[in-house]
């Protein structure tokens, strides 16, 4: 399998988190990382729309040359074929508690960041619209203030002493937020706390470029 993917990209980074969290768990994943370089106009070329129409990162290429092109999916393909370790829990509840905060993560704070992010200072180019910075700026808050009173118990990772996918998801989009300069973290110990110690572990150095 081949993981197409660029550096920063927040859900290629999301995906390549839970990759090496699973590979640091025992998974035998074996997939081939191949650059596709978005400031350069790589995922508008004729190559790239033949495995994604949508021109957008990640895309998880199988042997057989058919291709999985939205990041959730590519984890819940990959998490059925190398069920530990679990990076979604092993009891119903716990999985629909991993996945409801994961969506949490992803619709009301990495969505807005993303958002913000093209609206203000385009990596891929996209026209500046003020309004739509500010629309987004005003969907972070209740999540990060959510996030940091789930911290408060000082747990290592969001559900407790394992990672699941939600903080792949977190990680990825506070490095997102970090290479645009946005400071998503003041006035929130817990969250700041939590970001230092995932960032401090090999497994996220691996991934993480900033």
């Amino acid at each position: 399998m081949k993981l197409y993917w660029y550096r920063v990209a927040p859900n290629p980074t999301k995906v390549r988190l839970y990759i090496a969290e699973k590979i640091a768990g025992g998974a035998a994943l074996e997939i081939e990382g191949v650059l596709v370089t978005l400031p350069k106009g790589e995922q508008r070329s004729p190559e790239h729309r033949a495995r994604n129409p949508f021109e957008t990162l990640p895309v998880l290429e199988l042997d057989d040359g058919s291709t999985i092109i939205e990041s959730l999916a590519i984890i819940e393909y990959l998490e059925e074929l190398y069920p530990a370790p679990p990076l979604w829990g092993m009891e119903p509840r716990t999985r629909a508690r991993a996945r409801e905060v994961e969506r949490i993560v992803e619709q009301r704070l990495l969505n807005p960041v993303i958002t913000y992010i093209h609206a203000t200072a385009s990596p891929t180019g996209r026209p500046p619209n003020a309004d739509v910075a500010d629309r987004a700026a005003a969907e972070w808050p209740m999540a990060l203030l959510y996030l940091d009173e789930l911290l408060a118990d000082e747990r290592p990772f969001l559900l407790g002493e394992a990672p699941t996918v939600g903080d792949c998801t977190l990680a990825a989009t506070l490095q997102f937020a970090r290479f645009a300069k946005i400071d998503l973290l003041a006035g929130l110990p817990n969250l700041a706390r939590w970001d230092d110690a995932y960032r401090a572990r090999p497994i996220a150095q691996m991934v993480l470029t900033l």
